[in-house]
């Protein structure tokens, strides 16, 4: 591609973008930036941590739910833990959960409830590396910063028709993102190629003969848009085992345990039980006449299947073990627990 062509490029996706932008919950349309309205870091900085390994479909409920109960940043900092990751259950990484209260905190209690606006002071804060620094300093205060999604490495890849396979090759498709980033409306052309990326570069059947930069995509010329961008063999994921123990006491009390804050499914409610490896040690949490149900739980974590059996005991009334939870039946909801124990919960009430 020709270095003169470069704004064409970028003046060719905002007129797009202009007329074809997605109307999502926490954006502000081109003409109401037209208008004087601005974005809100924080309702910014919350889709973009909210969409990280997750669809735009999926989110758009949590966002609305989450905006309506804290409206803004001071808010969440005040919010109790445990209704955050109850709010939070479904998206899964509840790591991002933790990160996004300490970030809250540090920015109302630090930043008297003010997001910084420099990508390097966003990436001092819990949670937020490089990419979501650059989307919150280039969406929300308009700053040139170089925004990389995989939307946004496809649409490279192709426009350049670059063939090394990622992740390989994410330093070249940055520098050449960086190339075409303007800097008027730098945030809107962010958007703008993540959207074309969403909707017409997408990742199977790209639409070339609508796309308003087909004229500068050297893919297109060379009719290898199909087999972009190329991606390194993935190492296939282990299967990992455990078991689960649920407890219920003769007034439907239920035993719990409170997960260690570091680690998976980190500071969240769960049944307990025992490590989760290829040969997995049994770990009642207390001598009981344990029944192991029919059936099993299967969930996928990012790096690893898991699979579970579930045993089921009463709970002597008086018993409270060392380090567990007894939670009464009437403050017990299974939308408080983590996907995995969920299915844990509904298998052992099916039976």
């Amino acid at each position: 591609m020709r270095d003169s062509a470069e704004s064409d490029v970028s003046t060719a996706l905002l007129r797009w973008y202009d007329d074809h932008a997605r109307t999502m919950p926490w954006r502000v349309a081109p003409m109401d930036r037209v208008a004087g309205c601005v974005p809100d870091p924080y309702r910014v900085w919350l889709s973009e941590v909210m969409l990280q390994q997750t669809t735009v479909a999926a989110v758009r409920e949590y966002f609305v739910r989450f905006t309506t109960r804290w409206p803004d940043v001071k808010a969440l900092a005040a919010a109790p833990d445990d209704q955050v990751m109850a709010e939070w259950a479904g998206l899964g990484y509840y790591a991002r959960a933790r990160n996004l209260l300490k970030c809250a905190r540090v920015i109302a209690t630090v930043y008297d409830g003010k997001f910084p606006s420099s990508y390097e002071a966003l990436t001092k804060l819990p949670g937020i590396g490089p990419y979501t620094a650059a989307a919150i300093a280039a969406i929300a205060f308009d700053r040139p910063e170089t925004v990389m999604d995989g939307n946004i490495e496809r649409v490279m890849a192709r426009l350049f028709d670059i063939h090394d396979p990622l992740p390989g090759s994410k330093p070249k498709l940055k520098k050449r993102a960086a190339e075409l980033t303007p800097d008027e409306r730098p945030g809107d052309y962010a958007q703008a190629v993540m959207d074309l990326g969403a909707t017409i570069c997408s990742p199977k059947s790209p639409a070339c003969g609508v796309c308003p930069v087909r004229t500068w995509c050297r893919a297109q010329s060379a009719g290898s848009q199909f087999e972009l961008p190329k991606k390194s063999p993935k190492k296939p994921k282990p299967t990992r085992h455990g078991h689960l123990y649920i407890a219920r006491r003769n007034d439907g009390a239920l035993l719990l345990e409170r997960r260690p804050e570091k680690g998976l499914l980190g500071g969240m409610l769960g049944w307990p039980g025992s490590d989760w490896s290829e040969t997995p040690v049994p770990a009642p949490p207390f001598p009981a006449d344990w029944t192991v149900l029919r059936g099993e739980v299967r969930h996928t974590f990012t790096h690893f299947h898991l699979i579970l059996r579930i045993w089921t005991a009463n709970l002597p009334d008086g018993t409270i073990p060392e380090g567990l939870i007894i939670l009464d039946k009437h403050n017990f909801r299974p939308n408080d627990l983590p996907t995995v124990m969920r299915k844990a919960h509904s298998l052992w009430r099916g039976q």
